[in-house]
């Protein structure tokens, strides 16, 4: 194999649907040279290699010397031109891009599961970065404070985000939730910061299920149990009502039974109190749904973790959702080459050996099936290596 790892990875990538992104948003009118792809191609380079800074971006991709034309790029870009680049270029670009190469790998990085196998199951959470005030003055959270708010929709069988919206620190998880149209018979499931009825109720009316943990101040009537004296149920369910929202402004928001299952949390010492719209599924698969919530948990950290998302190379809000959308465009890139994999890669592990093999030249394929030699391969070859 002649041509990089790097490369190899872009081969993923559809440059077809790329350039007609391109040719959608005019990202390469006025580009003197440095066009989206290259642009594009830089920023991803950025977070593969978790670079610090603009001349590590560019110092780091001029090391590839004659291996950028694998890439499509005709020459490294300068720090000036990077900087320009991420400060001007359309970040819509780069945010159509992700959902156009997760419709291209969804198929790939989907698991099967057993827990309602027929529905669709959409996570809902947010997770703020932090920011300087002195840098990011535009990203006003508090006082003292900067911020910007990630509010996600993941999807359960593939653990990547189906929706995205970044915002300010300010802005409260319900309202972006109430921006995002769910499909008819899919399960939704949030923590307490989507405590909303009016909100609840509409999903409701549109065919949508919900699970949503409540809060301690919801005052609610209960109108029937649905444990029977005696049921086998496992030690965590502690209760399965069907309750009803008191006769206030609550009840007008929501005028219809909900269910409420109450939940042990062994590892918080807490009972957690699942409200749903859903009368039919047994309480330990409400339970499981809401246990399965941390997923979305493990994406945050994992996205903060391995690639370059609490700091950034520039200080525009242009800037800083470029940085974020190839983040997010990394991360898919990542978890397709993990499940396609014969070995068993542990993600920070895959990250860590991609990005100090960028531009080793092997079989990626082969590489990402059989990283490391056996015993008996390496005795093999250890007499070999002594005739040199």
């Amino acid at each position: 194999m002649n041509i990089t790892l790097f490369a190899q990875i872009f081969q993923l990538v559809s440059r077809e649907t790329f350039t007609k992104l391109v040719d959608k948003y005019q990202s390469n009118k006025h580009c003197k040279g440095n066009d989206a792809w290259s642009h594009f191609v830089t920023m991803v380079f950025c977070q593969f290699s978790q670079s610090n800074s603009l001349n590590d971006v560019c110092n780091g991709m001029r090391l590839a010397t004659g291996n950028l034309n694998h890439l499509g790029v005709k020459k490294a870009m300068k720090k000036s031109s990077l900087s320009y680049c991420n400060q001007h270029r359309n970040w819509e670009l780069f945010r159509d891009m992700y959902y156009s190469l997760y419709d291209q790998l969804a198929g790939s990085i989907s698991k099967s599961r057993k827990l309602l196998p027929k529905r669709s199951i959409y996570l809902l959470d947010s997770t703020t970065i932090d920011l300087s005030l002195k840098l990011y003055d535009w990203a006003l959270f508090r006082q003292k404070k900067g911020a910007i708010k990630l509010h996600t929709v993941l999807d359960f069988d593939g653990c990547m985000p189906v929706f995205v919206s970044l915002s300010d620190g300010k802005k409260h998880d319900i309202k972006a939730a109430k921006e995002i149209e769910f499909p008819k018979d899919s399960v939704v499931v949030g923590d307490r910061g989507y405590v909303d009825f009016s909100w609840m109720y509409e999903l409701d009316q549109a065919g949508v299920f919900f699970v949503v943990r409540g809060k301690e101040n919801i005052k609610m009537d209960m109108i029937k149990g649905r444990i029977k004296l005696g049921a086998d149920l496992s030690d965590s369910i502690q209760g399965d009502w069907e309750v009803e929202l008191q006769k206030d402004n609550t009840y007008d928001k929501y005028p219809k039974k909900l269910r409420m299952v109450q939940v042990w949390d062994e590892v918080n010492n807490v009972q957690l109190e699942l409200l749903t719209n859903n009368f039919s599924w047994t309480a330990e698969t409400i339970a499981e749904l809401y246990k399965r919530r941390w997923y979305i948990e493990s994406f945050f950290r994992e996205l903060k973790t391995h690639l370059k998302i609490k700091s950034f190379i520039g200080t525009s809000l242009n800037a800083v959702l470029i940085q974020i959308w190839t983040a997010l465009i990394t991360m898919l890139l990542l978890k397709s080459l993990q499940r396609r994999a014969v070995f068993k890669w542990n993600l920070s592990n895959l990250v860590n050996l991609i990005r100090t093999n960028l531009f080793t030249k092997c079989d990626l394929k082969k590489w990402l099936d059989k990283p490391f030699l056996t015993d008996k391969e390496m005795e093999e070859i250890s007499p070999q290596l002594s005739l040199f």
